[in-house]
């Protein structure tokens, strides 16, 4: 699995990569240290997980970046931080983050929370406790699946566009425009394209029009 390290001091970059080298199916496909390299790195590597900080004191926070990213890749984002408290949890469920860890947790941590979400799943892991934390994450759970930039695909798909159109429309490669289709197809447990126009009728996609 392909990796991006986020964050703003270079002895931590240096230290988690360090860390992640030891396990034989990681590769470590760059650092940045702040939201502006980590969106060019990411756009240029495509990596299956961004290991990104929250706080970083210059250009984007940890959360606009995550946003950004996820509404143009199908890659995973895991927050590294060292904030335990209750409020930025929440934030990162509202935005849709697949994984939560501090900067304390065990190695084996870091690398279960890797690998459970490139299947798909949640990973937090907080000093909340975990029948609060299921909760926390029962509230916010967004209501619809998909990102941003999903909910756009299925709009134009609705209308009949092609990848190759969808491509030129959103200035991505229609590679990526497949990617993000099967990613959607994933979430939503479909696989004709009729039920992803059925889907967008239901949930008022369409009307986006």
């Amino acid at each position: 699995m392909k990796v991006l390290i986020v964050d703003d001091h270079d002895l931590i970059r240096k230290g988690i990569r360090l860390l992640l080298e030891g396990f034989p199916d990681v590769e470590v496909v760059g650092e940045a240290s702040n939201g502006c390299d980590a969106i060019t790195l990411a756009l240029k590597h495509h990596p299956d997980v961004v290991l990104l900080d929250l706080s970083m004191p210059t250009g984007l926070d940890g959360f606009t970046t995550a946003k950004t990213i996820m509404d143009e890749l199908d890659t995973k984002i895991v927050v590294l931080t060292m904030h335990d408290e209750e409020i930025y949890v929440q934030k990162a469920l509202q935005h849709n983050i697949h994984g939560y860890l501090l900067k304390n947790s065990q190695t084996n941590d870091l690398y279960k929370a890797l690998k459970a979400v490139c299947r798909g799943e949640r990973f937090y892991r907080t000093h909340i406790p975990q029948e609060k934390l299921e909760k926390i994450i029962m509230e916010k759970e967004p209501r619809s699946p998909l990102t941003n930039r999903e909910r756009e695909i299925v709009r134009l798909t609705f209308l009949g566009y092609t990848n190759n159109q969808i491509a030129n429309k959103l200035k991505i490669s229609p590679k990526t425009v497949e990617s993000h289709k099967a990613n959607i197809m994933q979430k939503l447990g479909i696989k004709e394209k009729h039920q992803l126009i059925q889907y967008a009728l239901k949930n008022q996609i369409a009307d986006l029009v």
